[in-house]
This record gives C-alpha cells, sequence and structure tokens, in this order.
C-alpha cells in the first residue's frame, strides 16, 4: 500500500463520518426523545446494537491510517503537521466517545431519562465540530494535492 493510497483510504472513512455524525446531531439524536416511555429501554439497546457496526469499522480505518499518515507513512505533499493534527483530534473524537457518550447511552438503556438525553445531544457536538475540521482540513489537502498535480 502507498502513501497515496492511505491518505485517499483515510479520507474516504473521515468523509464517511463527517456524513454520519451530522445525521446523527441533527436527526437522530434529537429525535430519541419521540420514543415511547415503555419502548424506550428496547430502543436504545437496538440503536447501540444496530449503529455499532455502522460507525465501529469506519473509526478504527480513520484510526489506523491517522496514525500510519502522523507516523511518516503520509505522501510527501501532505505536511506533517496536518498528519499530527488529524491524528490529535481523532483521539479527542475517541475519548469524547469512549468517556461521555457511550456513559451517557449506558444510561439510556435503562430508560429516558431528559437530563441524560440533553447531556448526550449537547456534548456530541465536541465530536460533531472536531469531524467537522477534520473533513474540512483533509478536504483541503486533497484539494491542494490534485492542484499541484495539474488534476483541477
Amino acid at each position: 500500500m502507498t502513501p497515496n493510497s492511505v491518505f485517499v483510504i483515510h479520507a474516504f472513512s473521515t468523509f464517511y463520518l463527517v456524513g454520519l455524525i451530522w445525521m446523527v446531531q441533527i436527526v437522530h439524536y434529537p429525535l430519541m426523545d419521540r420514543v415511547n416511555s415503555d419502548r424506550f429501554a428496547a430502543f436504545e439497546t437496538d440503536h447501540s446494537r444496530i449503529i455499532t457496526p455502522v460507525v465501529a469499522p469506519m473509526m478504527l480505518l480513520e484510526l489506523a491510517t491517522g496514525a500510519l499518515l502522523a507516523l511518516g507513512y503520509a505522501p510527501t505533499w501532505m505536511p506533517l503537521w496536518a498528519a499530527w493534527t488529524g491524528l490529535f483530534a481523532i483521539l479527542l473524537i475517541w475519548a469524547s466517545t469512549f468517556f461521555i457518550q457511550v456513559p451517557c447511552h449506558a444510561i439510556l438503556a435503562s430508560g429516558f431519562d431528559e437530563a441524560v438525553h440533553q447531556r448526550l445531544v449537547t456534548t456530541n457536538w465536541i465530536r460533531t465540530i472536531l469531524w467537522t475540521a477534520r473533513g474540512v482540513m483533509v478536504g483541503v489537502i486533497l484539494w491542494r494535492a490534485l492542484e499541484n498535480t495539474g488534476a483541477l
């Protein structure tokens, strides 16, 4: 696998996750309070079971390719600072996921709690903003690379 292909795979996983997090932030999480309270625990359990295979492989792919880029397997046209900044943002996203959002989901699995739901929606902006910033940065790097090759 070449550094260019690592970057392309990285860009793909990042763009996928940017789209997914915006759907979750604007549509899915806000609508959770509309689920009937007697069915909410089952809804939350199903949500966690179903969303994990949609999110986890791409998060792992983004982390692995982000680490490769930062640890010296980046294309020559990619600034090293961008690779390290991107990896740092990925690590912040993972920290937010496992220390804030996952615990909220664990509490909600017992039943709807308005305060926990509000915390989930509010704190998920951390991931939404970080992934969006990553997506913009990856997009700008890709754009500049394509411009420099004459592809644009």
